[in-house]
């Protein structure tokens, strides 16, 4: 079955100011790269989400916080593509991007746990993608005023498992 790894809104956004870094950012960033480098050694194609809206926002393109995060293992050769709303499929390249790729199954990292990814992986499944795998330790978020990051992430997976994503060990993709 043919994989995509595609990682969502790994932006400095989240790494350049304190107050906005993500939970365990170091340990999900690491993770992300172990995944990057793993899909490149078996030839997978790696595209990168990147969360775009108009300034002014913290995602204006163009500005320091909307570039993908410098410590990914990002190169010239991955796929970008840009998205205005939570869901990577939304008025995107992404779908065609996937189909001309021939991809089956959808490897997800990445971020917010309960707003871009959820979107994204959730209409990956309604559009037909139904054996994809989300990393664990490969996603993040922030406190919110209701739950902390770690009850965020732990409640999504504990809804996604089996359901929309089967939870790997970044050694199970």
């Amino acid at each position: 079955m043919k994989q995509a790894l595609v990682i969502i809104d790994i932006q400095e956004a989240f790494f350049l100011e304190e107050e906005y870094h993500l939970y365990e950012y170091e340990k999900v960033v690491a993770t992300i790269n172990n995944a990057i480098n793993r899909a490149r050694e078996n030839e997978v194609p790696i595209i990168f989400i990147q969360h775009t809206e108009e300034a002014p926002s913290e995602f204006a393109r163009g500005t320091a916080t909307w570039e993908l995060h410098q410590g990914l293992h990002k190169e010239g050769s991955d796929i970008v593509i840009e998205k205005i709303t939570w869901d990577a499929f939304y008025q995107t390249a992404f779908d065609e991007t996937l189909k001309k790729l021939g991809v089956e199954q959808l490897v997800f990292l990445g971020a917010q746990t309960e707003f871009c990814l959820d979107t994204t992986m959730r209409n990956a499944y309604s559009r037909g993608y139904q054996q994809n795998l989300l990393v664990k330790d490969g996603h993040s978020t922030l406190d919110s005023n209701v739950l902390t990051a770690k009850d965020i992430i732990r409640h999504h997976e504990s809804v996604w498992n089996n359901r929309f994503v089967k939870i790997v060990e970044v050694e199970g993709i």
